[in-house]
């Protein structure tokens, strides 16, 4: 099975909510590049389809971290498998239509400048990371109050937010805290700066 043939499958089982499949329709459509996207210019995923893998990753390491005995029994923490499914799968739809391919001249290792790839960014809807996330899910369904601040604040401390308001949400909205950790599972330990 693909990336993206797996990310349909999830999406497709766990998610029924009015707007769903309209918002897959789009992530389908020649007018998103969802499915093709890197995850960053330089950092992690930063590789054609390395969005859609990073979204599956993050989906993978919440599933297994919301499986643990302690966040179930002694946190009480437990959430549905459509809301796992959402904010993982579309935590980082912000990055949709946002990166470019570009070139620029390197030398080879025979000392001969070559044209290259690299990836730039063209926002053309400068509306912050998460919240731009929440605001593309939300033209198109509804999200819960938990959803929408985990999506909103998966980034956790390494964003421009004053730490105290993003301490506040982490710990209002569980999971928010836990897609956090789970985006940086992914990103750190599973993809790494480059993978290519």
């Amino acid at each position: 099975m693909t990336n993206k043939e797996r990310f349909i499958d999830i999406f497709q089982s766990k998610i029924h909510r009015e707007g769903a499949r309209e918002l897959l329709d789009f992530l389908l459509s020649d007018h998103c590049d969802f499915f093709t996207a890197p995850a960053s210019t330089r950092y992690h995923g930063a590789y054609e389809g390395g969005l859609l893998e990073h979204s599956l990753n993050v989906y993978d390491c919440l599933c297994d971290q919301l499986a643990r005995t302690r966040v179930k029994e002694v946190y009480g923490i437990s959430y549905s498998e459509e809301s796992v499914a959402i904010v993982a799968l579309l935590h980082d739809l912000c990055k949709v239509n946002f990166y470019k391919t570009s070139f620029r001249n390197v030398k080879d290792e025979t000392g001969h400048w070559t044209s290259v790839p690299y990836y730039t960014i063209e926002d053309s809807l400068p509306y912050g990371h998460g919240e731009k996330s929440v605001y593309i899910v939300s033209g198109y369904m509804r999200l819960t109050r938990d959803e929408a601040f985990a999506i909103r604040y998966h980034m956790g401390f390494s964003g421009p937010e004053d730490a105290n308001q993003v301490g506040k949400a982490l710990e209002m909205f569980p999971l928010a805290s836990m897609l956090f950790m789970a985006d940086m599972e992914a990103s750190y330990f599973m993809e790494g700066t480059k993978k290519n």
